[in-house]
């Protein structure tokens, strides 16, 4: 799994090296990122040398100011893991302050987070420590609470950072628990459709496939086996050797991509924009530009209805997840689309307001029975997250 380790400042950063040290020997990939105050106790060196990467410290350094790290980094990351967390990092956490390389990318972070506390036991029996705890936990962080030990002012009391062993095994069995789709078979959609004109354009959509990409790696998280079918993208493709990519351009080889995988699948997910026209004929030479000419009449027809054909030939074991994109009109058209396909749930989003490519958007859960959920604006990362915990919680 890709683990990104937060240090901040305490003298406990000496047992979150070996914390990296045995991540990395259990094959997870590990990236650092450190507060300021961590490198009075521990160098960025020494964690670049541990996990051949740079130690991401910094957002105003000259090697950054033509990208954008944080965000980079806050994309790759399937698990985020603050060891040791102070309390001054908790209580930024808890109000969503990003004031530095730390906070600003765990605030970019839509991965589960883990958090580690160490701290002395004063700090930590603080009313407002024990508040941002409460905020942290109820915003969906895991806590792992301090032990009673030796603390660095010399006398025994809860504060301590659990040792380095029992750290490792609670990053694991919080990795294990995740692992409820184990042997479950979900088949996702992502991108656009191209439906060809001529061997040189074609006819398509402004869908990036951040969306889709973003659910089939929620569901590989959740242990699922995903077969990702993606058209047109504009981003890159997920490296997971647990997700099964298969291309597709038009809208035809999308179906029967979808039919031939589901037939044996527990869940599918139609994230993909298919094109709703293609040609009649397409031409199989080039249209040219006429001098005599000012207009092109194109022929449509209306492509197979994917989601449509799909639902109505599902078991009853099975559960079909459709996307309604809409400009207008919201709620009511994708009310009509669940209605008439046959889907178990559409997921409904306003297209019209810079959603195509963005990294946020706003949806509604709209269910067979009528019921409907209005999610906040959130990361498409979130927004997949939370959608498989939903399915998690149908399964």
């Amino acid at each position: 799994m890709r683990i990104t380790v937060y240090l901040t400042g305490g003298i406990a950063d000496y047992k979150a090296v070996e914390v990296i040290r045995k991540l990395e020997k259990e094959n997870h990939e590990v990236r650092v990122v450190m507060t300021k105050n961590a490198e009075h106790f521990v160098t960025s060196h020494t964690l670049a040398a541990l996990t051949k990467y740079p130690v991401l410290d910094d957002l105003w350094k000259r090697e950054n100011e033509s990208s954008i790290p944080h965000v980079h980094l806050a994309r790759w990351t399937q698990l985020a893991l603050v060891v040791p967390a102070s309390a001054d990092f908790i209580a930024k956490v808890a109000n969503g302050i990003a004031d530095d390389a730390a906070t600003t990318t765990l605030l970019a972070t839509g991965a589960p987070k883990l958090v580690v506390p160490a701290m002395n036991d004063q700090m930590w029996d603080n009313p407002a420590t024990q508040r941002n705890i409460a905020q942290l936990k109820q915003d969906g962080i895991q806590i792992m609470e301090p032990v009673v030990g030796m603390l660095a002012e010399g006398y025994s009391a809860k504060g301590r950072m659990p040792e380095v062993d029992d750290i490792v095994n609670w990053v694991n069995q919080q990795i294990v628990s995740d692992k409820a789709l184990s042997g479950k078979k979900v088949i996702v959609t992502a991108g656009g459709t191209i439906e060809a004109i001529d061997p040189v354009r074609y006819i398509g959509n402004r869908s990036s496939g951040k969306m889709g990409i973003a659910i089939a790696e929620a569901f590989s998280n959740a242990g699922a086996d995903v077969s990702l079918i993606y058209g047109n993208i504009s981003i890159s493709l997920p490296k997971n050797p647990n997700i099964n990519l298969i291309h597709v351009e038009s809208s035809e080889d999308m179906l029967q991509a979808v039919k031939e995988n589901f037939k044996d699948g527990d869940v599918l997910v139609m994230a993909a924009a298919v094109a709703d026209w293609r040609m009649e004929k397409v031409s199989d030479h080039k249209l040219k530009k006429h001098q005599d000419t000012n207009s092109l009449d194109l022929h449509l027809v209306k492509t197979k209805d994917i989601l449509k054909e799909v639902s109505q030939g599902k078991q009853e074991n099975q559960l079909v997840i459709g996307f309604a994109a809409e400009t207008n009109d919201l709620i009511e058209n994708a009310t009509k689309k669940l209605q008439k396909k046959g889907a178990d749930y559409i997921v409904a989003n306003d297209v019209s307001k810079n959603v195509f490519g963005n990294d946020q958007d706003q949806v509604t859960i709209l269910k067979k029975e009528g019921e409907k959920e209005n999610w906040p604006r959130m990361s498409k990362i979130k927004i997949a997250n939370k959608l498989v915990e939903m399915i998690k919680s149908i399964l």
